[in-house]
């Protein structure tokens, strides 16, 4: 279930022209340091919804903050970068209202089975065409389900944020608190209107039996359950990018510091899936080209300890090159450090190998205790 944090309830000023996001609200959430389970890199869909007469629900998942043009219409009318249905209405003259159960619904894939901490339901642009109200439901069902088999009678959803008034023109957060390992959200906004982004912050919490077959895998990437516990900078662009499947393709889609005026040096720091042993690493430096790394040093550590060895000492990165190395001997532990010197940036890191005896055995209990 959701907890209480700042809302914005009430509606929201008409467009007055000028810097469209100049009235928009928002406040710092306190769960948005986690990953967006409904990242499309992360293979995230929106894969139904009952109503888009007027814009896509495929807007909901873009990356990039949306986008106004009080200008722009169509056929069908504005069109508005988010998801938006068609005014309801009831059934007769007599009674032309929609009743308080009447709602609009998406069906959306998460890129990753996760534990949700955080969500933001955005109505960026929305000033007098936002739901009164919206909620979040969640399930697991193992598989690539169809819409129809997430909406038979027998799948069981649970509520994560329970029908709230929201705010037009801004970012609607809701904190959650429900420990249980999820596949699909139904967003329902109540009774209709449109919605601009949704973001659904947590932690990937893998499937044990596919890593298991897999043998060899990427310990860091997101999608495996691998996370970023802390950096010394993200002035430009986040740490968790780094982490993100893929190769990058442009250079703010890859982890890029702003100069350093010191004698110091940037880092990050990364949670494994669970304790593992390294054999082989990736240091990708795509499109960071004036502004790589100039050198990289790789240490590792078990869960809970500040107790670093080091893995790969300093090396000489190249720009926009892709750096390749086999450890001598399979280094174990549950946490990674990358430093870097001085600073710049790296687009991805990748770190090959399999899980410990130990480690699988903690993931597996996880999966368990989370209803997987």
């Amino acid at each position: 279930m959701s907890t209480g944090i700042p809302s914005f309830t009430g509606d929201a000023s008409p467009f007055g022209g000028g810097d469209p996001y100049a009235d928009y609200r928002t406040a710092e959430f306190p769960f948005t340091q986690y990953a967006d389970l409904a990242d499309r890199r992360l293979g995230a869909g929106v894969i139904a919804a009952n109503d888009e007469f007027f814009a896509e629900r495929e807007n909901l998942l873009k990356p990039e903050a949306a986008e106004f043009d009080p200008e722009h219409f169509g056929h069908k009318g504005k069109i508005m970068d988010g998801w938006e249905t068609r005014r309801r209405r009831g059934v007769s003259a007599a009674e032309p209202h929609p009743t308080a159960e009447d709602h609009d619904w998406a069906l959306v894939r998460l890129g990753a089975p996760g534990v949700i901490r955080g969500i933001v339901v955005d109505t960026a642009h929305f000033r007098g065409n936002y739901p009164q109200a919206v909620s979040v439901e969640a399930t697991s069902v193992a598989g690539s389900p169809s819409p129809e088999d997430l909406l038979a009678d027998d799948v069981k959803w649970t509520t994560l944020v329970p029908r709230t008034a929201i705010g037009g023109h801004a970012a609607n957060g809701f904190a959650v608190d429900v420990e249980q390992r999820f596949t699909h959200l139904r967003v329902n906004q109540h009774p209709d209107g449109g919605i601009a982004r949704l973001r659904v912050y947590g932690e990937v919490a893998p499937d044990p039996a596919w890593l298991d077959v897999l043998g060899t895998f990427d310990l860091a990437a997101l999608e495996n359950g691998g996370q970023v516990e802390d950096a010394s900078d993200r002035f430009y662009s986040p740490a968790t990018n780094t982490i993100q499947p893929g190769r990058s393709r442009k250079m703010d889609d890859g982890w890029e510091t702003r100069r350093r005026r010191d004698k110091g040096n940037d880092w990050i720091r990364y949670s494994l899936v669970a304790e593992s042993a390294i054999r082989a690493v990736e240091i990708d430096t795509a499109y960071l080209k004036g502004n790589s790394a100039g050198w990289a040093a790789l240490s590792v550590a078990a869960e809970g300890s500040e107790d670093w060895t080091e893995i790969l000492p300093r090396t000489r990165l190249q720009p926009d090159t892709n750096h390749r190395f086999v450890l001598d001997a399979p280094a174990v532990g549950s946490r990674v450090r990358i430093d870097i010197y001085p600073d710049g940036g790296i687009s991805r890191l990748r770190l090959f190998g399999s899980l410990t005896e130990a480690g699988a055995a903690r993931l597996t209990a996880r999966h368990q205790e989370l209803g997987g």
